[in-house]
């Protein structure tokens, strides 16, 4: 999440009660989770596991838990529990704020669109020209809609994260971290009916310029499509995902968090994948392999009652 104006570190400090440490002058463009910090961002850490990660990384303002060395021109705000800070600070710079009307005053939709009836269009949402949005379509807040998109019935954009802080000496584990990025859907984008497409957790979810998607798609928060993507029924796609221009998904591909599917990739149905791969490739299998020998693999697999056969005919 970018702030509207660069907030002084001080400022900060004095909401969340932290103590600073380092660049007391500096001050904070944003706030954001270690898979998108830019320069200029404030960051949490809680676990010393995490430590040198975040301190490392292009944040420049580190909320923490304990004072530990740290690289000059950055700065720690130690606090007890740098979770709780974050949630104060996203829930002050961009509170929960709810909107009675089936079309927000906030929101703005370009020439040519078309709002069909039923659909929920958030605050602050930008819709560009020539969009087609279809009955039931939901549109949260903060989410961008670029020029000549089609949204089918039921769809949900900008759904939050499913993403939360796990501490077991709580009596509830599982503490929702609260979502306050965007998704940004670029021109030319088609999507189904009933998809769901989470916002960032902190940063953007972004699917790129003439992407098409079936029925019944799920894609997680801060995940990043490329151009020309092309997914069929019922992919479902974790966060913090890219996934590079002209990459096909066939039904029910499954992919898990945080990797990098290649440019020109085609992944046949029903597979999973778990790592990254390359791009310009044909893949099956769960997890997933280069397609051609996966399908000798089936081959050899059939012939096993037969080499059994013989086998044991000896």
């Amino acid at each position: 999440m970018r702030f509207e104006t660069p907030v002084p570190v001080t400022t900060i400090a004095q909401l969340i009660g932290a103590e600073v440490k380092g660049n007391v002058n500096g001050e904070a463009t944003g706030i954001n989770e270690i898979h998108k910090v830019e320069q200029g961002d404030l960051v949490f850490v809680d676990h010393p596991k995490y430590y040198d990660k975040c301190i490392n990384s292009a944040a420049t303002y580190i909320i923490i838990n304990k004072e530990t060395e740290f690289p000059e021109g950055k700065a720690l705000l130690i606090v007890a529990d740098p979770f709780e800070a974050y949630l104060k600070i996203v829930n002050f710079y961009r509170p929960f704020t709810p909107s009675m009307k089936m079309i927000s005053d906030s929101s703005t939709v370009g020439v040519g669109s078309v709002i069909m009836p039923g659909a929920y269009i958030g605050n602050h949402v930008s819709i560009g020209t020539n969009c087609i949005i279809h009955p039931n379509v939901t549109i949260l807040d903060h989410c961008i809609i670029g020029n000549n998109v089609i949204i089918q019935a039921g769809t949900v954009i900008g759904s939050d994260a499913f993403y939360y802080n796990k501490k077991t000496n709580r009596p509830v584990h599982y503490k929702k971290m609260d979502s306050c990025g965007r998704v940004i859907i670029e021109e030319g984008v088609e999507i189904g009916a009933n998809c769901s497409i989470d916002r960032g957790v902190s940063h953007d979810t972004i699917i790129g310029a003439g992407t098409k998607m079936d029925n019944l798609i799920h894609i997680g928060h801060d995940t990043v499509v490329g151009k020309n993507c092309l997914f069929a029924g019922q992919v479902g796609i974790a966060g913090a995902t890219t996934i590079e221009d002209n990459v096909i998904l066939w039904g029910q591909v499954g992919v898990s968090k945080t990797l990098t599917i290649g440019k020109d990739a085609i992944i046949y149905a029903q597979s999973g994948v778990k790592d990254s791969i390359a791009g310009g490739k044909v893949y099956f299998g769960s997890p997933v392999e280069d397609a051609r020998e996966k399908m000798k693999e089936f081959v050899w697999i059939k012939r096993i009652p037969q080499l059994w056969e013989k086998v044991m005919g000896k």
